[in-house]
Formats: C-alpha cells, structure tokens, sequence
C-alpha cells in the first residue's frame, strides 16, 4: 500500500484560534465508545456521559461479574430515558487473555537482573520468585530469548506497574525468566503479554460464550467486541455461534485486533467482520513502537475504503488521573480524525478513571477541530478512485448524494432506509455536514408473533461517524401527498430543527426509495 495517501495534500486551513467550539447538538461526527464501570455507573453519571457525547456504552467482562453488569446497564436504560439521548451495547469478551493470579493480594516487588518462575501451578502462592498463570501451555510455546509483559494495568503503557521479562529457558511446564526492570505489582490480577508469540487459546472462551448466551441474550446486545482476533476463522466461529442466539444473529460483530498474529491476517479479518477496533495498548506491546503509526494509518484505510467502521483505543490515558490531556495525547486524536477514525473507544479513562464525563467532552471537543479541517475533498476522490467503475447502483446513489449536499452547501443530508445499509455507505463518504438516518421499521414474524425490525439497525448506526439516527414511527408514510399527513420527512426535519441542525433556508439533501429507484433529491427550506 502506497503511503502518499496518508498525508494532506494541501495545508490545512487555520481555523481561527479563538472562535469558540459552538455547542451543538452533534458536538462532533467522531462517536465515542465509553467503558462504564467503577467510576461510571450510576444513573447520574452515565447521564452526564451521554449528554457529553458518549453513544456506545462498552461492558468490560474482564472485569466483575454478569450481575455486576446488569445493574450498570439497568442505570444505563433509565439514563437513556431521562436524557432521549439513543446509545448502543457492546459487550467486550474476555477472549485469550493469560493472567498472573495473586491470591493473597500483596504488593510483588520485582528487582531488575532477578529471576522469577511462571508456573501453571495454581496452588503456588504468587510471590518475588514465582508467579502462577492460569494457562497450562505457556511453556510449549515459549523459548530462550522470547519477551513477556506483566503488569495490572499492562497496555496503559506505565513502566512502574508493569514488568518486562525475558525467557532464560524452560524446564517442563515452567518458564523461567530474568528481570528487565525493577517493578512492583499490585493487585489480585495482572495481565501476561507473551510478545509475538501464538498462544493456543481459543478466542472465544467457554466463559465467553456463556456470558454471551445468558447476558448477551437476555440483552440484546448491538456489538460483540471479540478479543484477541487472529484469524478470519475467530470471526466466522463467532457468528456461528451467536446465528443460534435469536436476536442476537443481527448482533454486529467487531474484531478486536491486539497483536501481529491479527495484523497479518488483518485484509481476511476485516471481510468478515462488521467492524474493526484496533487495540493499541497491546499493539504497542506486540510491536515495536515507532511501528504503530504505519499499521493504524494502514488499518483506518483499510476500514474507510471497506466502509466499515474503525475504532481506536488508548488515546487519553494521562487523563485516567488528570482533568486535562497531555498535548501529545490530545494531537494524537486529532489525528486519529484525520486518519479517517469513526471511533474513539476510551477504556481506563472512563471506568476507572476520575474524570469520565470531562474526558468524553475533551475528546468530542478534539474531535470536532479535527472534523473542520478533515480533508473531505481529497478523501472523497480516493473513495471514488477505490470504488472503481462501474458502480454499483446503491454506490452510485450515496457518492451523488454526498456531492450533491457539499456542493449545495446543505445542512444535513436525510436518508430512509431499513437495513441501515443506504446510511452507512452515504457515511463511508464522510460528507462534512451530519446524516439523519432515518431507519423505517419492517414487519416481520416467525410465524408466532409479528414484530417490527429496525431498533438494532438505529442503534448500530451510533458507532459510524457522521450517522445520526432516528427510528421512525412505522404508521406515518415517507412522504405525504396531502399536506395534512403527518409524513416522515416532516418528522426527520422536524427533529433537525429541534436540535439545531437545520435552521430556516436551509438546503437538505434528502436520499430514499421511490418504488423501485433510489431518489436523491434538494430541498430548500422556506421558513
């Protein structure tokens, strides 16, 4: 892949420095995934999160229990009723993770040039000279010279909480290692990286697969974040799976890529999943650093020109602590912007952090300079040029539409659709100005009840950048005939008003079906 498209071909336009960020009901086109625990589960709190932006609620199963969860996401629904404002469930495996277990608790203090055992054995207690795992197979895959990471809070990067290792050789099940760096670890739990190394885990747990049938379920969750993906095969096993769960087979399912292995595989990972979020905490364990540039550039490419959602993590992780980001932290999600982002996902920041509501309104704010100065035009081309010719029919509608709306200078660009799948490509363009999908509910039975389909398709649209929407009421017609009818159109404007995208002589470009043909069509509002 050539790199030239990486870069901005014209220098960006300074926006004026002191123009304040206008508050707005979309305060950016970036959607951000918050992780809600610890820190971020009463009503209270969670309400203040989406009132900042937040619209994916992430539940983190490496932490606590499904009765934990319930409770959070039981606050979650009322704080969705309290403040109308809509919000995903993604439900984030624990997958092939290998842990340190520390029974006892105390603090472990490890002196660089040392030694210290891993060993299966869970009956040790963990100690200076031993740490027990809970994984039998580590020492098969290890040799002399391999690299380990320990730590509790091992992909924040924090050199003090974490420990590096270096296989000195293995003796039956142990492995036994030396001591790069004198460190202290605290807690119950640490996490082992082995770097560069496959781990004959499965990536879908039985543990996971539980939580999933029960929890999931029950739930209905939008996103499966699956951990620790390697191979395409991960992603197809998971759909498998979750095909024989009910309402579930509509579950999206995004491949959580945290090391080489998955990298490798990153071009045959990315057909079959729904979406893609790019771990880089553990990348930037699994990879040499100065190298997680070039593979996220590379990846968020990937995603826009596939038109799937890209997702990345690990962005302000000094503000886990601090009310402010640091300013390479702060670039960094600008950047990510302008690689072509349609997600921030913030884990540490917002589940354990002190801040949560401040740093989800940091990052929109971010976020949004970013968006003013995303350059739509070359990105546009690149897309176009991507697509190649001929276009297909619904490909062909979306590009004219988002080209119509920047050449009109629309306000906002409405689209009914069902499937959500006319938005999201209308999306993968990212037009500057917000697209109201407009998601019209079908009918469908299984032969015992009649149900309307649609919420999961509204809901899924809140992790795509630039999609805003909106469910409509299934008895109102797209469009009147006569002007007493109250139609969709009218509703979907309506709400654009309400909410401060769309003001009186506006132009709106407005995409939908007409029979058999799709229509993109101009509007220009009166009053």
């Amino acid at each position: 892949m050539h790199s030239s498209h990486l870069l901005l071909e014209e220098p960006i336009r300074m926006v004026s420095i002191l123009e304040p960020s206008k508050p707005n009901f979309f305060p950016a086109m970036t959607k951000i995934v918050g992780t809600l625990g610890p820190k971020s589960r009463s009503v209270e709190v969670i309400s203040a999160c989406l009132k900042a932006g937040m619209s994916v609620a992430r539940f983190d199963f490496s932490w606590d229990d499904p009765e934990y969860h319930q409770e959070t996401l039981e606050n979650l629904k009322n704080a969705i009723k309290t403040t109308k404002k809509l919000c995903a469930v993604m439900l984030d495996t624990v997958g092939a993770e290998m842990q340190v277990v520390n029974k006892s608790e105390k603090a472990i203090s490890l002196e660089a040039d040392g030694q210290v055992v891993l060993t299966p054995d869970r009956g040790q207690e963990a100690s200076s000279q031993i740490l027990p795992i809970n994984f039998d197979g580590l020492a098969k895959s290890m040799k002399k010279g391999d690299t380990i990471f320990i730590g509790q809070y091992l992909f924040t990067g924090s050199e003090t909480t974490s420990v590096w290792l270096e296989v000195s050789e293995v003796k039956g099940q142990d492995v036994i290692c030396t001591i790069k760096n004198s460190a202290t670890l605290a807690g119950s739990l640490f996490t082992l990286h082995a770097s560069q190394v496959h781990i004959d885990l499965p990536t879908l747990t039985d543990k996971d697969k539980e939580v999933i049938s029960t929890w999931g379920v029950k739930n209905k969750i939008d996103f499966l974040s699956l951990s620790y993906t390697r191979h395409a095969e991960d992603v197809r096993q998971a759909r498998e799976f979750l095909s024989k769960l009910g309402d579930l087979s509509q579950t999206q399912i995004f491949a959580k890529i945290e090391n080489v292995e998955g990298l490798t595989h990153f071009d045959e990972i990315l057909q079959e999943a729904d979406g893609i979020i790019l771990s880089r905490g553990n990348l930037g364990i699994d990879l040499p650093p100065e190298k997680v540039f070039f593979f996220q550039k590379s990846a968020l490419y990937k995603c826009n020109m596939a038109g799937k959602p890209a997702v990345l993590t690990r962005v302000v992780d000094s503000m886990t602590d601090n009310l402010r980001p640091t300013r390479a932290e702060a670039t960094d999600v600008a950047n990510a912007v302008l690689d072509g982002s349609d997600a921030i996902l913030l884990g540490a920041e917002t589940l354990r952090g002190l801040y949560p509501v401040e740093t989800i309104s940091t990052v929109g704010k971010i976020c949004a300079e970013a968006e003013k100065v995303f350059n739509q035009d070359l990105y546009f081309k690149k897309t176009v040029k991507y697509v190649g010719e001929p276009m297909t029919h619904l490909e062909s509608i979306a590009s004219s539409a988002v080209r119509a709306a920047i050449k009109v200078k629309a306000s906002v660009i409405i689209c009914f659709t069902s499937s959500g799948r006319a938005a999201r490509l209308i999306a993968k363009y990212r037009p500057t100005m917000p697209v109201l999908s407009v998601v019209i509910p079908r009918l469908k039975t299984n032969q015992l009840k009649w149900s309307f389909s649609g919420a999961f398709e509204a809901r899924q649209s809140l992790i795509v950048r630039g999609l805003f929407p909106m469910l409509a009421d299934p008895r109102h017609p797209a469009e009147s005939t006569s002007g007493t009818n109250e139609s969709i159109l009218k509703v979907a404007l309506d709400h654009g008003k309400a909410s401060g995208v769309i003001k009186s002589h506006d132009r709106v470009v407005v995409c939908q079906k007409v029979g058999d043909a799709s229509v993109v069509k101009i509007i220009e509002l009166e009053d």
